[in-house]
């Protein structure tokens, strides 16, 4: 690696560091610098990216990208070996062999005060009509981080309000809905909310609505069964609309600046289903 590549790829894990502290990442997760090039390309761009996908690594190839932070970690579980057979893998192998390091925060990024759930829970808050609201964590706080978060909406507002409100946020035109059995009220005060895959962690929060990207099938009957709404916006699209806000805190750090980084958002990286 050159030490011109060397210092770049140091920079963005120092400066990530600073924006999602690892130590807040669940004991499950794999995050951080997970693909170390043995070289550096030249250049100076990051890209921003929720997964590594083979439209994603085509279009850091064709470009002067350097390093890749992407959201969701390209490996989770031990590997025996690295063939081209396998898509993750091929992707990897490419990227290192072009000299392109990839980086990724994953839960860190969610738990951390102003991440990404708590940018979920702010974008439901034009909807109040006063300032009588609570943001909270839900379980047990680690350093300050929580992997999930409970927003109170004061007197509450109408779920039909509350629905167009996460359409609007995510920019999305269409979300799963599922309704409780027996609805005590069309109003709701509150709203758990974890972005991704949500089930387990929001199981149990004693709140009116349940706000995540996907949950499993007996999860979303469980919740209806106690009476809960339930709003599903697919899996990476309570992600996505994050990345605009990484990209603006990276540009933010005195150190990109520095080193004249250019910080860009995948055009290439788009959630995986479609309506139809």
């Amino acid at each position: 690696m050159s030490a011109a590549g060397s210092t770049l790829v140091k920079t963005v894990c120092r400066v990530m560091q600073r924006i999602a502290p690892l130590h807040l990442a669940e004991s499950w997760d794999n995050v951080g610098l997970l693909l170390e090039a043995p070289y550096q390309r030249a250049g100076n761009r990051v890209l921003l990216t929720i997964d590594v996908t083979p439209p994603v690594v085509e279009e850091a190839l064709s470009s002067q990208t350097a390093c890749i932070i992407a959201y969701h970690p390209t490996l989770f579980h031990s590997t025996k070996k690295f063939t081209l057979d396998k898509p993750v893998h091929a992707s990897l192998l490419r990227l290192a062999a072009a000299g392109i390091s990839v980086y990724s925060p994953h839960t860190a990024l969610d738990s951390v005060t102003q991440g990404i759930n708590d940018w979920l829970c702010m974008g439901l808050l034009g909807l109040l009509t006063s300032e009588h609201y609570e943001i909270k964590p839900i379980g047990p706080l680690k350093d300050g981080g929580a992997l999930g978060r409970i927003l109170t909406l004061g007197d509450g507002i109408e779920f039909t309000a509350l629905l167009d409100r996460v359409k609007k946020h995510l920019g999305l035109s269409q979300i799963q809905v599922a309704y409780p059995y027996s609805p005590a009220s069309s109003t709701v005060r509150s709203v758990a909310i974890c972005a991704g895959g949500g089930g387990s962690v929001l199981d149990g929060a004693d709140t009116d609505v349940y706000y995540t990207g996907e949950m499993a099938h007996h999860e979303v009957l469980a919740a209806v069964g106690q009476g809960k709404y339930v709003i599903l916006c697919g899996h990476t699209n309570t992600e996505r609309g994050f990345l605009p806000i990484l990209k603006g805190r990276l540009e933010e750090s005195e150190l990109v600046k520095e080193l004249n980084m250019e910080i860009d958002i995948s055009k290439a990286d788009k959630h995986p289903l479609e309506f139809f």
